[in-house]
């Protein structure tokens, strides 16, 4: 990869989101490297239509615009809850499961509601997986992608309140508390969006130099 094509510390970047949630556990994630970070909110871009098929052509087809828009680097992800009872959804429409007040409380709600409406076999089989595609890209249409699974089951009532989402219903393999209940440095270390952040830093990121 052309060595341009990586951030190092001091360099603006767009967190190409108008998810507080979802901006503010990615700055975290890019904290450590020194970067300068503005939402796309806060830069007043617009929220391109998510048409892609997959979570990485709306990862991609964000991130570029933002790009484009603000003539810097821009960081997109798209992410979404896949429920195997439901045959993966709601996925790529995660987010307009809460509607346009993105009120995941209303989300969950229907979740359980769609696998109760299955009957027994739906309400059973609560196996789940959170996927994650990260996009880099850069003014010219330069871009590279990256993804990640955490795998695991869904649990009723929602519990916790930290995270966001349909994080309070999500119980990852080998844990006993939600992602809602989950502290976030815990969830950082093991999430999707951590393991896809994880292949972006070895393939774009620079290290900060220590103090």
């Amino acid at each position: 990869m052309d060595e341009a094509a990586r951030l190092r510390p001091g360099d603006r970047l767009v967190v190409a989101s108008h998810n507080e949630g979802k901006v503010h556990e990615i700055a975290e994630l890019l904290a450590p490297f020194g970067l300068e970070t503005a939402s796309a909110a806060s830069l007043g871009l617009s929220e391109p239509e998510e048409t892609g098929l997959s979570f990485a052509e709306n990862a991609e087809l964000k991130a570029k615009a933002a790009a484009e828009a603000a003539g810097l680097p821009a960081l997109a992800d798209d992410s979404g809850l896949e429920v195997v009872a439901l045959g993966g959804a709601p996925g790529i429409h995660s987010a307009r499961w809460a509607g346009e007040a993105r009120d995941f409380a209303v989300a969950m709600e229907r979740l359980e509601g769609e696998l109760a409406a299955r009957g027994p076999h739906g309400t059973r089989s609560r196996r789940a997986n959170f996927s994650c595609a990260l996009t880099l890209a850069w003014p010219g249409g330069f871009y590279r992608t990256f993804e990640g699974r955490v795998f695991g089951r869904l649990v009723w009532p929602p519990r916790g309140d930290k995270g966001f989402g349909y994080d309070p219903i999500f119980m990852p393999e080998g844990y006993r508390v939600t992602f809602g209940e989950m502290e976030p440095e815990h969830k950082h270390a093991m999430s999707h969006r951590a393991r896809a952040f994880a292949q972006l830093i070895d393939a774009c990121l620079e290290p900060k130099e220590p103090s």
